[in-house]
């Protein structure tokens, strides 16, 4: 569990869901280990089974790189319903100069409850129907900083998934402010602020906002 700071979504903050500021990412790297055929179907089973998290499978849904035909077979093969895939451009992770890669996300249906009730909502939607819970990069190539990729010696996988967003869906509550962990916290501030949340909306915003705010703050000063 590595602990992030990420703040080029803070506008969204209190807003949605599923944004903050201060998370913890849990994950895995394997540098010339295993890879996608071994990475696939451990999310899956990670995910589904239930000696671990037990989800739905019929809820789950992924994207992959338009031209990684690879993963997109694997994760049939893994148990993946077909029409729960989709081909995502954006779904290319690097920074540049370097090793870079497709990559896959998944994504968990929380209800339509959740929905915006548009017309083609789903996966890739603003509203908060569709969570992204987990991020599985296939670092595969190299990038010479002028757009040029060669095939890596030692290909990598890097994994990343949000523990706050994975508890939402576990513990199945409206937002990542109303799990175990950070419930208690939010509880807190409505004591010192002798405001209630949960019955004005902009109320229930400033009220994430200064609780996600007050853990990402006490995170960069220790």
């Amino acid at each position: 569990a590595q602990k992030c700071i990420r703040t080029n979504d803070i506008e969204n903050v209190g807003r949605t869901a599923r944004h903050h500021t201060f998370f913890e990412m849990l994950g895995n790297f394997s540098i010339g280990d295993y890879f996608k055929k071994e990475a696939i179907p451990w999310a899956w089973e990670f995910l589904t089974s239930e000696e671990w998290i037990g989800m739905d499978k019929e809820r789950l849904y992924v994207t992959v790189y338009p031209d990684d035909q690879e993963a997109y077979d694997l994760w049939v093969q893994a148990g993946m319903i077909e029409s729960h895939i989709s081909r995502n451009e954006d779904n290319f992770w690097e920074i540049g100069r370097g090793p870079g890669g497709p990559d896959s996300e998944l994504y968990y249906d929380r209800g339509e409850k959740y929905g915006c009730g548009k017309p083609g909502c789903t996966v890739g939607c603003e509203c908060d129907r569709y969570m992204e819970i987990w991020n599985d990069v296939f670092s595969q190539f190299n990038n010479d900083g002028h757009g040029n990729y060669s095939d890596l010696a030692q290909k990598n996988i890097d994994t990343g998934m949000g523990l706050e967003r994975l508890a939402c869906v576990v513990q199945d509550v409206d937002s990542m402010f109303d799990i175990d962990t950070m419930k208690a916290l939010r509880d807190h501030v409505c004591a010192m602020s002798g405001k209630h949340y949960g019955i004005d909306h902009e109320t229930d915003v400033s009220l994430r906002v200064v609780t996600d705010h007050i853990r990402s703050v006490t995170f960069m000063i220790s």
